[in-house]
């Protein structure tokens, strides 16, 4: 099993929100809970969460799972999450690839968020342990994190 990256209420958080395309807004919505919802889950965990843009306030859908939610697991080591995040992979990708994206995509919209890179350092540090020498890293906290030879 994997991890899933979650907030934790109060505070605020730097984002991005995606707008669905032009098109069959109910099929979008439905493949977008499939994908983020499986059999463990309810529909309950979805949430219209207030959000904050450039263009005045708006609800963007958002996916709640609790502080007692299956498979929570807060407050654990960076360490331990990236001996899991190395490790993890499901139907749509791995750990390792789920936490670089994410890092990778706000570094494009001009959000740099150093525990995440940090993270991302220390996955790669893990990769390289389980793989060996054909792993190499760039310079910390650049997007190219990551290079397989």
């Amino acid at each position: 099993p994997g991890l899933m990256m979650a907030l934790e209420r109060g505070g605020r958080c730097d984002g991005v929100i995606y707008r669905l395309p032009d098109g069959d807004k109910p099929a979008q919505i439905e493949r977008l809970l499939r994908r983020e919802i499986d059999d463990h889950e309810s529909i309950a965990s979805v949430r219209w969460v207030p959000v904050r843009t450039a263009q005045g306030p708006l609800k963007a859908l958002g996916f709640w799972v609790g502080v007692t939610g299956r498979g929570t697991s807060l407050g654990q080591p960076l360490e331990t999450v990236a001996h899991v995040l190395a490790r993890a992979c499901g139907h749509v990708g791995s750990g390792a690839e789920y936490l670089y994206n994410t890092v990778s995509h706000l570094e494009a919209f001009g959000i740099h968020d150093r525990n995440l890179w940090r993270l991302q350092e220390l996955v790669a540090d893990e990769i390289r342990s389980i793989h060996g020498p054909g792993i190499e890293s760039a310079a910390p906290f650049e997007p190219s994190a990551l290079v397989i030879t």
